[in-house]
């Protein structure tokens, strides 16, 4: 038996050490993807800012005739070429706010459902994807289910609000017609419910097992060990999402056009028909003559593309403020 000490070691010669170095077919289709990656990205960056160029160069008449008194003036009187987006913004922000409001207590539930061993497999399944087919429904046809058949539903339940609390309550304050604020902001929340109910449910499912057996097995119940563990766990894959689901809520056109009323107007009541940016640009900018008018128009598009980024890129940051909390707790 040979000792160790006889073991034979080749001698490194350039051969050998070329044939080391020399990159393998795995290292170079790594390197490949890794440039086809850094290309999209930069193509992606150069459109992003291609179109803010291009905007921002048909709204600059609208920009330099109301600068930044835009953002706060009330008027839009297109005879008078006077334009303002403040009730524009209002109805914007405000049924997005309604439809999230709407929107992440049944998404996060469903997801819980369809996520967690609370319902028979085959259930669980139906559930999700009757969930997501509602992402295959175009936006039209919301719209008209919403006119038809949403706008009723709710309309005895507005004036049965306006009647008890519209005098204490200055968000029933206004006679309800069907037609406004309230009704737009839930029709968006079922629209963005399958965004919102699939990224939560699959940062769900990617958050360890062992997290649940081990909370069970210290004696919390299913519920608590959903509540205090996995729920906190999964709430940046959570946030994320649901910032996903309200920038889809800012840039919907034609399911708001047909039930938030059109009306230019800003009232603390839920109740009164809006106005938002989408359906304006809809409704109006094919009739769009003057050159300040088309330049409002872009101004408000221009409006909208920075909400939008706003939105993600704060989404981007909470997610990963709620991460670096989570390292560092």
């Amino acid at each position: 038996m040979s000792s160790p000490h006889n073991l034979s070691v080749p001698t490194p010669t350039e051969e050998n050490l070329a044939r080391r170095t020399r990159p393998t077919k795995t290292d170079l289709a790594d390197r490949l993807f890794r440039y086809l990656m850094y290309a999209a990205s930069g193509i992606s960056v150069a459109i992003l800012l291609l179109m803010g160029w291009i905007i921002t160069g048909q709204a600059l008449p609208a920009i330099k005739q109301f600068g930044l008194g835009f953002l706060v003036s009330r008027e839009w009187n297109v005879p008078d070429l006077q334009f303002g987006a403040l009730p524009l913004i209002y109805g914007t922000l405000g049924s997005g706010l309604i439809s999230l409001i709407f929107a992440i207590p049944i998404g996060v539930a469903v997801a819980i459902v369809t996520s967690e061993d609370l319902l028979p497999h085959w259930l669980r399944s139906s559930i999700a994807f009757t969930i997501e087919l509602l992402a295959a429904i175009p936006s039209v046809v919301f719209g008209l289910w919403g006119f038809y058949t949403l706008i009723p539903i709710l309309l005895p339940l507005q004036q049965f609000l306006y009647t008890k609390f519209g005098t204490t309550i200055p968000l029933f304050s206004t006679e309800p017609s069907g037609s406004g604020l309230l009704t737009a902001g839930m029709l968006l929340g079922i629209m963005i419910l399958p965004t919102l109910a699939a990224v939560s449910r699959e940062v769900l499912l990617v958050v360890p097992g062992y997290l649940r057996t081990g909370s069970m097995a210290l004696g919390a119940t299913r519920w608590e060990t959903i509540f205090r563990v996995v729920l906190p766990k999964a709430f940046s894959g959570i946030i994320g999402g649901v910032m996903l689901a309200l920038g889809r809520a800012l840039g919907e056109t034609m399911a708001v056009t047909m039930v938030i009323g059109n009306a230019e107007n800003i009232s603390p009541s839920v109740f009164s028909p809006a106005y938002s940016i989408p359906a304006i640009l809809a409704n109006t900018f094919a009739e769009a003559q003057e050159d300040i008018h088309v330049g409002a128009l872009t101004y408000l598009v221009l409006i909208l593309f920075l909400l939008t980024l706003t939105v993600n890129i704060g989404a981007i940051g909470l997610v990963r403020l709620v991460e670096r909390g989570e390292k560092s707790s």
